[in-house]
């Protein structure tokens, strides 16, 4: 079980990273993967692509848990904390730099693709969205056990 939940907990991760919003039904296991919706810019096909999807979300709505894109500020915060544990103290005072600066997303990602701690970032953020994702989850589930 234990398994299967870690395999369901990185799943989700994975696809808030992408910037997709979860809908996880604890009794079935199944994930539903949707856009935010804050990144919408065509209804119409988004509709034909997410139509069958959104049904199921509505449909199933007391069953399902949602776990939502990261807020700008959490994902920050997640930067932070990264930034924090970088041991080469220039590349961490070049990144902490970044951050105090206009459009700090962008340039965290732009300087972290050119540096050899970009794969210890991706590895960073998963475990952090891991993380979110456990606790959205075990919070959800218990709120559905209060309900019962």
């Amino acid at each position: 079980m234990e398994n299967s939940k870690s395999k369901i907990i990185k799943e989700i991760a994975q696809e808030l990273d992408c910037g997709n919003d979860c809908y996880y039904n604890s009794k079935t296991d199944e994930i539903i993967a949707i856009p935010s919706f804050t990144i919408i810019s065509d209804d119409e096909a988004f509709m034909e692509y997410f139509g069958r999807d959104l049904g199921k979300v509505e449909k199933n709505k007391s069953d399902l848990i949602k776990i939502e894109v990261l807020e700008n500020f959490e994902s920050f915060k997640i930067m932070e904390h990264f930034v924090y544990q970088i041991s080469d103290k220039q590349f961490q005072a070049e990144l902490e730099n970044i951050l105090e600066q206009k459009k700090p997303f962008q340039n965290f990602k732009n300087r972290i693709d050119n540096s050899d701690y970009r794969q210890n970032w991706f590895d960073f953020k998963q475990i952090e969205l891991e993380k979110i994702v456990e606790t959205q989850l075990n919070r959800g589930i218990a709120s559905a056990q209060q309900c019962v």
